[in-house]
């Protein structure tokens, strides 16, 4: 009986699976098959929309630099501005900036330097000083490895306008990367970015059970975030008086996370109780030069960044996985049917790449050039998913994670500290006044 029991789980959890697949599948090709039939542009004859202030933080140069930021300066749209957050003034990305300032003068654009530290992760403390002097509630932050058509914003605000239980409007990712510049660690990061992740990505945003928020490209507005604490509890259960007996609110309160993106959606999610849209456009990612360990490593900090904050569904995630979960309904299937296990294994897999194919497909809009392209993202795919099991491995056991030959070690929360200064900063880092930096910003 118990066997008949754990193999009809098995199964069961397959189809479950499947089926969440499928349903990222479909609403790939029904949303971003016609985005280009969609609303593409503002009209003086609907009415007048909001003011926009959109958010770039900066740090360092990125792939495609320059092309990226000069997609926000040809956005289809009214009334908007942009600010760049640099923290430092010798930064070399202001020398992109500068021609790009020089290039368009008619846009309003300007930059801020300097960050005002409020917690650990820099990309809030180097977006402060733009958020309180933005112009306009509606935000718009986009890292900077991104870039959007000139459509993206009108169609954004248009979600975010649309019903005043919206409060948040966001994109799905999808990576690219210059064939001469692409490592092995590229090609594996493209093929998960362009199939798994944002298939099942667009799934769980369909489903809406709760938040599921990644940070390249998010709306939404100041009004709301000043109300949130990041408690993750509605506001109506939260001690309102303002610091030090209350809690910290607004962009500060989120400078002790290192995942702030996630954050900001979970909060605007539970403690405003407003709901977010996964909008038709798209964030274009541009990939740079990345080794088969620095795919590795980014992988398995992003795992124990989620263990630190969602441990019950990170445990579970080598289940959602096509090997481990192919695996599993094979041997069930070969238990209930006698079915050899390697040919369903293969008619398995066959499915998921199909449909992972056409997911990319849909997403980027574009089809493989040639059949050594379309083998060499197969060979890719299929690496990705073999290696998902051994790097969840390895990085569950762990809780510190090494950024730029400094160690830090998550907590309880998504809350992050220095392992060596934890007795005598741990309540700082509790507070949001830790000042190390973890991250830096376009690794979000």
């Amino acid at each position: 009986m118990w066997k008949t029991l754990v193999a009809s789980i098995f199964l069961g959890w397959y189809f479950i699976l499947l089926a969440i697949g499928l349903l990222g599948w479909r609403e790939a090709r029904k949303r971003y098959f016609r985005r280009n039939n969609a609303l593409t542009s503002y009209s003086p004859r609907a009415r007048p929309l909001e003011g926009v202030s959109i958010l770039r933080p900066l740090k360092g140069l990125d792939p495609n630099m320059y092309e990226n930021l000069e997609t926000t300066f040809k956005q289809d749209y009214p009334t908007y501005e942009i600010i760049f957050a640099v923290a430092d003034d010798d930064d070399p990305c202001l020398d992109i900036v500068r021609m790009l300032l020089d290039k368009y003068p008619h846009v309003d654009a300007r930059v801020t330097i300097g960050e005002e530290i409020v917690g650990v992760n820099p990309k809030i403390n180097n977006l402060m000083q733009a958020y309180r002097t933005a112009k306009y509630d509606i935000l718009w932050v986009i890292d900077s490895n991104v870039s959007v058509v000139p459509q993206t914003l009108s169609r954004s605000v248009s979600a975010l306008t649309a019903s005043p239980t919206i409060g948040l409007v966001h994109h799905v990712p999808y990576a690219t990367a210059s064939i001469r510049d692409a490592k092995f660690g590229t090609h594996l990061e493209r093929a998960f970015l362009n199939t798994n992740h944002a298939k099942m990505y667009i799934a769980l945003n369909v489903l809406a059970i709760d938040s599921c928020v990644m940070g390249k490209s998010n709306l939404y507005r100041r009004s709301h975030v000043d109300q949130i604490s990041g408690l993750g509890v509605p506001l109506s259960k939260q001690n309102m008086s303002p610091p030090p007996d209350g809690p910290v609110r607004g962009l500060a309160s989120m400078g002790k996370y290192a995942a702030e993106d996630a954050k900001i959606g979970h909060s605007i999610w539970h403690e405003l109780g407003l709901e977010h849209c996964l909008d038709v456009d798209v964030a274009q990612n541009v990939l740079g030069p990345m080794t088969l360990r620095g795919y590795i490593e980014r992988r398995a900090r992003w795992i124990r960044v989620r263990k630190a904050q969602v441990l019950a569904a990170t445990i579970l995630e080598p289940l959602t996985e096509s090997v481990l979960a192919g695996l599993l309904a094979c041997l069930a299937l070969h238990y209930f049917t006698g079915a050899d296990v390697v040919i369903m294994f293969v008619i398995h897999w066959c499915i998921f790449l199909a449909i992972d194919l056409d997911v990319r497909y849909h997403l980027t809009g574009t089809h493989f050039t040639s059949n050594a392209e379309l083998g060499e993202f197969i060979l890719a795919w299929m690496a990705r998913e073999i290696l998902a099991f051994p790097i969840w491995a390895y990085a569950i056991w762990g809780s510190r994670i090494v950024w730029r030959g400094v160690t830090y070690r998550m907590l309880r929360g998504g809350v992050v500290e220095r392992p060596d200064r934890a007795t005598r900063h741990s309540q700082d880092f509790a507070d949001g006044r830790m000042q190390e930096p973890l991250l830096d910003n376009h690794d979000h």
